[in-house]
């Protein structure tokens, strides 16, 4: 193996190159238009453009892709995670171009990538699954009756695909029907395969996974367990391993298990078999053909790296070491650090990165990024920007580094869930081990948002605007004739003595209109409405506040700013006071798109009548299918857009008039 393209973005790809750069392999990068100046892009040895910015055109895009690998020389191929990497018909379309796909075989993709079929494969091979309906019947009667016969609550999942795609959990019969149809049209538009399956749904279990690998020659080991149960919406959120709490007996039999669905299969390299656990009981629930996300926290108690491990099965080599040869060190946990809104319902962000800082890594703190200070996050593709990884001799000790980590990052000009990120880290439950993944339902306080800027952020956003002023004021005053003229000034001066000038803010929904007087040096007197605050510049990020000498970052944008106040960033608009005022909600309760993303279908035309709450339209962004529901009762005087159409954050929508009859 001499030249290995990677069929794959971000934080994934950039990891690949790294492992296969050690190795003395030649790395070629593939990126879409919107990824022309990408950090993988920049890191690969050679890159070569596979189409436009929608992934469908471009990293789903096969025939692209294997040209690039044939201009480029390559003679093998890396998919990565997502995108293509488990789709059988490409690793048979790599095969059948000559390249070694760095990745399992074709029959073992598509044994498990079928959920329905897998379970069935597991059965036979003894392995525990949970009770369900995977069967071909896919009409919706015939799912209601599989649900009831189970008993609720229980689960819809696609059957191809996963990473919470097309999951939905039902409580009871009257919410079955709405719950599938949502489900369906997820898992088609992430897979292109709407079946599903049904399960009985588990009140509070943990959702252990098993990392397993094997090679051509018949050896199958695992290297331990990871516990992914704190999720939100599906979605995993913080990984680790070992599990805590997990017994010697029951990891020997997870193990035991997983390596038999992967010889049931037929398996090479690496794969991930998912149970879900309760009590003493695990049950299967799916395998992951392919690397994992969270397989950091695997390398780190394990001291492997297992990008090599996948590359060296690929050349046919046998595994680097035996079942008793491994062993777990340590302790490590790994959070998802993603693009996203907390003041809109935790929706996928986009933006510019306008300041991202990272804490110093070394063996005991990894960053795995894609994503550089001024990078776009746009709306095509998954929001992780990047995974931060910690490890430690004890669980707490990886715990209290992984949070000194967290609160040194910083991040502006994109929401995020950082602030998230450190209450779960900081959590006493969390602390004690064991959770299950009903574990963030359960705590809303930890998914708050606190809308409300603390009182420094909006003083450093103030003294921001303030030196701004002060700049220009220099800046015009160098230029004229007179620079001493009184003209020239920019703090507010007037005959007779010192003047204030405004410094309107807007947080949120939150109007801020301060006064400041300037005090000489540099210095200001702002007047809040808990009283007067003194605050001075200091060198570099510092502000003096009162006496006080804080470290808060400014970022700014034209008229937006990001004061950056203990690691959270908060947004700040200086406001115009002579704009007239924005109408709120769209054009007289129009409905409006939330964010960027593709229209997947509308549910109402011109003249029908629909009442508040009801599903008027799809919109799918960054992976995620958002019903949007009418703002109001009404008619519908008219729809803007159809299935396919890209849309912008704020446009209309569907146009209401008047009240519904």
């Amino acid at each position: 193996m001499r030249t290995l393209l990677i069929a794959n973005r971000g934080e994934i790809a950039v990891r690949i190159v790294r492992t296969a750069r050690r190795m003395g392999i030649r790395t070629v990068a593939v990126f879409s238009e919107a990824d022309r100046g990408a950090l993988h892009v920049e890191l690969a040895d050679e890159a070569r453009p596979i189409g436009p910015a929608p992934a469908r055109d471009s990293y789903l895009n096969v025939p692209a892709i294997l040209e690039a690998a044939r201009r480029s020389g390559a003679d093998a191929v890396h998919p990565g995670y997502g995108f293509l990497s488990e789709n059988a018909d490409f690793a048979e379309a790599c095969a059948g171009a000559g390249l070694a796909f760095v990745g399992p075989p074709a029959a073992a993709i598509r044994a498990m990538g079928s959920k329905a079929a897998a379970k069935a494969l597991m059965a036979a091979a003894g392995v525990p699954v949970v009770p369900g309906y995977h069967g071909g019947e896919q009409s919706p009667a015939a799912l209601a009756r599989e649900a009831d016969r189970l008993g609720y609550p229980v689960l819809i999942k696609a059957s191809a695909g996963g990473g919470g795609k097309g999951m939905r959990i039902v409580e009871g019969a009257p919410a079955f029907a709405e719950a599938l149809e949502a489900a369906r049209g997820e898992a088609r538009a992430s897979f292109g395969d709407d079946r599903v399956l049904v399960e009985r749904y588990l009140a509070r279990p943990r959702h252990i996974e098993v990392q397993v690998f094997a090679d051509r020659h018949g050896e199958v080991v695992h290297l331990f367990e990871r516990d992914c149960s704190v999720q939100r919406r599906h979605q995993k959120v913080v990984e680790e391993a070992p599990a805590p709490g997990l017994s010697a007996e029951r990891r020997a039999a997870m193990g035991r298990a997983a390596c038999a669905a992967a010889r049931a299969v037929g398996y090479e390299g690496a794969g991930t078999v998912e149970f879900i656990a309760e009590g003493e009981d695990f049950f299967f629930m799916e395998m992951n053909t392919r690397l994992q996300v969270e397989h950091p926290v695997t390398e780190m108690v394990t001291g492997l790296d297992l990008v090599e491990w996948q590359i060296r099965v690929a050349r046919g080599e046998p595994l680097p070491r035996r079942q008793d040869e491994l062993a777990i060190h340590g302790h490590a946990v790994e959070v998802r650090l993603c693009a996203e809104d907390p003041s809109r319902d935790d929706r996928p962000a986009t933006g510019r990165l306008r300041r991202l800082r990272w804490p110093e890594t070394g063996a005991q703190l990894r960053i795995d990024a894609g994503v550089r200070d001024g990078d776009a996050v746009t709306v095509h593709y998954d929001p992780m920007l990047a995974k931060v990884i910690a490890w430690g001799e004890t669980r707490a000790e990886a715990l209290a580094r992984l949070a000194a980590g967290l609160r040194a990052t910083e991040i502006a000009g994109v929401a995020t869930n950082l602030p998230l990120l450190r209450r779960i880290v900081g959590d006493a439950e969390f602390g004690a081990g064991g959770v299950d993944t009903g574990f963030l339902g359960r705590r809303p306080e930890l998914r708050a948002y606190a809308a409300e800027a603390p009182r420094d952020a909006l003083l450093a956003a103030a003294a921001a605007v303030l030196r701004g002023r002060a700049d220009a004021a220099r800046e015009a005053a160098a230029g004229s004739e007179d620079p001493w003229s009184p003209w020239s000034a920019g703090d507010a001066w007037r005959l007779g003595g010192g003047g204030t000038q405004a410094v309107p803010l807007r947080c949120g929904d939150a109007l801020h209109g301060l006064r400041a007087a300037a005090l000489g040096g540099g210095a200001f007197r702002l007047e809040l409405p808990d009283g007067p605050a003194r605050i001075e510049p200091a060198e570099g990020d510092a502000l003096w506040i009162d006496g006080a000498r804080r470290s808060m970052p400014v970022v700014r944008d034209g008229d937006a700013l990001w004061a950056i106040v203990d690691g959270t960033a908060w947004r700040f608009d200086i406001v115009d006071p002579l704009a007239p005022p924005a109408l709120a909600g769209g054009a007289g309760g129009n409905l409006s798109a939330p964010m960027p993303g593709r229209i997947v279908s509308v549910a109402c035309a011109a003249g029908d009548s629909v009442s508040r709450g009801q599903v008027l339209a799809v919109l799918e962004a960054m992976k995620v299918q958002m019903r949007l529901s009418a703002p109001r009762d009404g008619v519908v005087a008219a729809v803007r857009v159809s299935a396919g159409d890209l849309v912008d954050e704020g446009d209309d929508l569907v146009d209401l008039a008047g009240a519904a009859p």
